[in-house]
This record gives structure tokens, C-alpha cells and sequence, in this order.
């Protein structure tokens, strides 16, 4: 038997998105700047998609830019908005357990003249809402936050930051990291405040290299590739059809049984949390399963480092994650937990587990199953 519990890093395509990545690399393969039927073609596949997504988001389709992914949109977001508007400041704001797509293009940001605050996170990774806004200044011209946190599942009051933010300086922008969010919560940048928001099509069933940045139509961004103009001169670049026609479809699947499904993902979750309870030295990271986020859970196995599980997990057809899978094999220390000033213990023996609508009872039990026998044996071997 196999258990895929790593839908954090990566998700299986649907079906229908399979089918249609196929259809527009093999048939309707044409260049969507092209005059002709066939570019005509290709382009009604990007506006159906921009379509798709829109609606996800009670947004206008115009306000939806396609990318290679989240890396790209957040990158896009940071710089894109410093460009524009840095005369009006060089001050931002972020958390201390962002992603490495907005935290290393923030601290480059910072190599170049602009200061950056961050504002610290509990024990269980809550933000603390009254420092964010005792740091928001005149001169702050963007704030930037998950809305899920990827290793650990803390989720950030997004609509509660966006008020605070505009109500605390109607000129700067909110920015939020989305790509462990978009498809397991109803997300509406309007309502809630946010002028950019950042997705991957891979972390919802749809293909890798591609994405989408949400641009409030009134938010000054600068263009970040320049060269043919596509996508109104804000983004060059031939238009990944297949990529994008793959996106719209998971981003309109995901979200047909949104409820039953992150139901089923929580409940797994919580199941899985208290039988873990009943094993030794076991430590849940981050939020208590029932605050979390609902796909995401972090369990130090104290004794244990976290490859050595991995690992043997692997061994067994388990697929699990120490950490984030976006660092191109890099083990290097977590911010994420780094941030909730874990022991050293805890940090080297975190494993991630992430689940998806299809993820089973049953591989939850398997996984339970090979635990059990895991660790005693390689708590033995450890103190060796």
C-alpha cells in the first residue's frame, strides 16, 4: 500500500485537467497572439480561465495575471509594488514565517534601502495584531502575510489585517501569500481587503509552472517581464495555454464541493492528531489541530531526526515532508518553526503531513500502523 501525505508540496491533477493540458498541447495548439483561428483559439482557453478564477474570487477577470507560479507572483507582488510606489516610502511589513518566495525577495528588497518589520507569532503562530498595527506607518507601502502557513498550518486573520491595514494607512497595499489557502477557503480580496494575492496551480490539482497574481485594478504595480506586452503589457511572454487551461479547470473543480471537502480534510486531521496523542513523545507544532489550518499538521517524533523518518516512511510507500518541499533540497533550519521558539529536539524531528479531498482513512491508518513500529526502532538505534 502507498500513502501520500504531502499535498502541501504537490498535488495529483485532476483528471479533467490532465485532458484538457493534452488537448491544448495537441489540438488546439496555437499561439493565443496569433490572428488566426488557431490563436483565436488558444486565447478563448486563457479568458475562459481568467473567467474561471474570477469567479472564485467575486473579482474581475481583467484583475487576474497568469504566471509560472507562486514563486513568480510573489516575487512579482514585493517588487512589483516597491517599483511603483516607492516614492510614497520604503518601509513594509511581514511575519517571521513567510515562505522563502516572499521572504527572500524582501530581504533583497533590504540590501537596496527599504526597511522591513516583522512582526512576531506565539506559540501556535498567531500574529500579533496590535504590533502589526502599531507598525504601520505613513512611509509603509505594503504589509505581506500568508494566509496559511505552509509547514504548520497557522492560519492569518487575512480580512482582520486588511481592515487594520487600510483603516491604519488607506495607501498602502495588503499582500497575501494564498497558495496553501486558495482551495480550501472562500476567499474574497474584495471584501477582505486584499490588493494581491498569489496562487499555484500544482497545489490544487492542477499543473506545476503556472499561477495566477490577483491585482486590485486600483493598486499601482509595476510590470515584472517585460518584452511582447501580453496580458496588458504587465506581463510578457507567450501565454502558457496548456498551463493555464489546466488551472482554470482545477480552480473551477476545487471549488464545486469546497465544503464537504476541507469536512473530510479536517476530520482525517483530527483523527490522525489523536491517535498520534497516544504514541510517545510525540509534539503537535503550531496551532491545535481544531485552529489550524484544515490539510496541515506538524508532529515532532522527539528522538527521532526527521530524515531518518522520512526516510524510512518512504521505505514503506509513506510520503511525507520535513519541512517545505520548495528549497531545491536545502535542509536548512525552518523559519516557520523557528519561529514559534521550538528546542532545537523539536525542530530536528518535525515531519509535515498534508492531506488533499482524496487522501483516505485508510492511509491514515497504514501510516499510524508503520509509526508504531518505526519508532521504537529508531529511537533504539539513535541512542546507540
Amino acid at each position: 500500500m502507498e500513502a501520500y501525505l504531502d499535498n502541501s508540496a504537490t498535488t495529483r491533477c485532476y483528471k479533467e485537467v490532465a485532458e484538457i493540458v493534452a488537448k491544448t498541447m495537441t489540438e488546439d495548439f496555437g499561439n493565443p497572439s496569433a490572428m488566426h483561428l488557431k490563436g483565436v483559439e488558444a486565447e478563448n482557453y486563457v479568458k475562459e480561465a481568467a473567467k474561471a478564477i474570477a469567479k472564485t474570487l467575486k473579482v474581475q477577470d481583467k484583475e487576474i495575471y497568469f504566471t509560472s507560479g507562486g514563486t513568480e507572483s510573489d516575487n512579482w507582488a514585493l517588487i512589483g509594488t516597491v517599483l511603483a510606489n516607492h516614492r510614497q516610502g520604503k518601509h513594509m511589513i511581514t511575519t517571521p514565517f513567510e515562505h522563502s518566495a516572499v521572504s527572500a525577495p524582501l530581504a533583497w528588497l533590504q540590501e537596496q534601502g527599504f526597511e522591513i518589520t516583522v512582526i512576531p507569532v506565539d506559540e501556535e503562530g498567531n500574529l500579533d495584531l496590535k504590533k502589526l498595527e502599531e507598525a504601520i506607518r505613513e512611509d509603509t507601502i505594503l504589509v505581506s502575510t500568508m494566509f496559511v502557513n505552509n509547514e504548520m498550518g497557522a492560519v492569518v486573520p487575512v480580512e482582520e489585517v486588511g481592515r487594520i491595514v487600510h483603516e491604519k494607512n488607506p495607501r498602502t497595499l495588503y499582500h497575501v501569500d494564498a497558495i496553501q489557502a486558495y482551495g480550501k477557503y472562500k476567499i474574497y480580496p474584495k471584501k477582505m481587503g486584499i490588493d494581491l494575492l498569489a496562487v499555484s496551480g500544482h497545489k490544487i490539482h492542477g499543473p506545476k509552472g503556472v499561477g495566477f497574481l490577483y491585482i486590485n485594478e486600483k493598486a499601482k504595480v509595476q510590470p515584472f517581464i517585460l518584452g511582447g506586452g501580453q496580458q496588458k503589457g504587465m506581463r510578457s511572454g507567450t501565454d502558457n495555454v496548456p498551463g493555464i487551461a489546466g488551472l482554470g479547470t482545477a480552480a473551477k473543480m476545487i471549488y464545486q464541493n469546497l465544503d464537504e471537502n476541507v469536512e473530510h480534510m479536517r476530520e482525517l486531521k483530527l483523527y490522525f492528531a489523536k491517535e498520534l496523542a497516544t504514541l510517545e513523545q510525540v509534539e503537535i507544532n503550531g496551532p491545535k489541530p481544531e485552529r489550524g489550518a484544515p490539510h496541515i499538521l506538524n508532529v515532532s517524533f522527539l528522538g527521532v531526526r526527521s530524515e531518518v523518518l522520512l526516510h524510512s516512511l518512504e521505505d514503506m510507500g509513506i510520503y511525507v515532508s520535513a519541512g517545505s518541499a520548495c528549497s531545491s533540497h536545502k535542509r536548512a533550519g525552518s523559519s516557520s518553526l523557528g519561529a514559534l521558539r521550538l528546542t532545537p529536539e523539536r525542530k530536528e524531528s518535525a515531519i509535515r503531513f498534508s492531506f488533499c479531498e482524496t487522501t483516505t482513512k485508510e492511509e491514515i491508518d497504514y501510516t499510524l500502523e508503520a509509526l508504531r513500529k518505526l519508532l521504537p526502532m529508531l529511537r533504539r538505534y539513535a541512542r546507540k
